[in-house]
């Protein structure tokens, strides 16, 4: 066999035609008991840059894993494709890293995170063998934060000098936890807690406000009949409402036609960002208006700022019909 030039160049060709297979059964092999989580963990604002992370996981003894380059698609289909690589090998049995890059969603609404394909380059460094990826996680984006005119009538209440603010006080909302100073009443101690630190722990509970206001949002596409003009809305009430949480004079918020919310801690208020990243782009379709609807408080009664369009651009904030914002 050895004795013609024609097998002598068969030989070679076999060879590397052998290769390429194994290659490609050495990198489906490479990719066995490998895991990857697209993670959004963090709040997404639309106009805001947000890190997000693919974590990759494997459970395999032999062979670590090296070389491997992932396509990220943030945004739906027309959103911007992302390559991520694998810096360095995985400890084997249990090694686990975060491939993190940025991402500046444009609109609020549901979108998608896709992991598009995997790429591998095991075990010869040369040859580049793609897989699809199949992992799409839905997340939701938050109306974008702008900056609005606040008149006087929504403007913080002005304290005498002297007078304190209590921040903890005696409702049923926890705070925070602290430790244990003497005086405090034994009923406060968080038993759990304190098993679990090696220490006295005692419970804060939040104080009631004062005087509370509620916020009326109602999307209907008749009253809203400009797509941009109801975008602008949307972002005055998120702006609105983190802004009065933060004053502690947030009480009740309302998406119609979705029921009253009560809003007392932090969660209260993502759920109800979450409500306006809800709402379809061209706002509620309802054959009736939803006329006599009142935010129904079971203490005292709270002031409602609703939201109206004013001329083809602008949004007002009215507090129990007088302007008190605008954007």
């Amino acid at each position: 066999a050895y004795n013609t030039a024609n097998n002598i160049l068969f030989l070679p060709l076999a060879l590397l035609l052998s290769c390429l297979v194994l290659s490609g059964v050495l990198s489906w092999m490479h990719l066995q008991r490998i895991t990857w989580r697209v993670r959004a963990e963090q709040a997404l604002r639309a106009g805001r840059t947000t890190t997000l992370g693919l974590e990759v996981r494997t459970g395999k003894r032999f062979l670590p894993p090296y070389g491997l380059a992932f396509e990220m698609q943030a945004g739906g289909e027309k959103g911007p494709r992302v390559p991520l690589a694998l810096a360095s090998r995985l400890d084997p049995a249990g090694g686990e890293t975060c491939l993190e890059w940025e991402w500046r969603p444009e609109r609020r609404g549901e979108t998608t995170v896709t992991l598009l394909r995997v790429s591998s380059l095991f075990p010869f460094g040369f040859l580049k063998k793609s897989y699809p990826g199949r992992l799409t996680r839905r997340v939701w984006v938050w109306p974008a934060t702008l900056v609005y005119e606040r008149h006087r009538l929504l403007a913080p209440a002005r304290r005498t000098a002297g007078e304190t603010v209590a921040r903890v006080g005696q409702s049923d909302d926890l705070l925070a936890l602290r430790r244990y100073a003497s005086g405090d009443s034994p009923r406060l101690i968080h038993w759990k807690a304190s098993a679990r630190t090696g220490e006295w722990l005692v419970r804060q509970y939040a104080a009631e406000a004062e005087q509370g206001l509620s916020l009326v949002v109602d999307a209907d596409r008749l009253r809203w009949p400009r797509p941009e003009q109801l975008e602008l809305m949307l972002s005055l009430a998120a702006t609105l409402a983190e802004d009065l949480f933060r004053e502690g004079r947030l009480a009740w918020v309302e998406v119609v036609p979705e029921p009253a919310r009560r809003v007392r801690r932090v969660a209260g208020l993502e759920a109800v960002l979450d409500q306006l990243a809800r709402v379809p782009p061209g706002g509620e379709t309802r054959l009736e208006q939803p006329a006599g609807r009142r935010v129904t408080d079971p203490g005292q009664g709270q002031h409602r700022v609703s939201f109206v369009p004013e001329g083809n651009r602008g949004v007002g904030a009215y507090l129990d019909g007088q302007r008190a914002a605008s954007a």
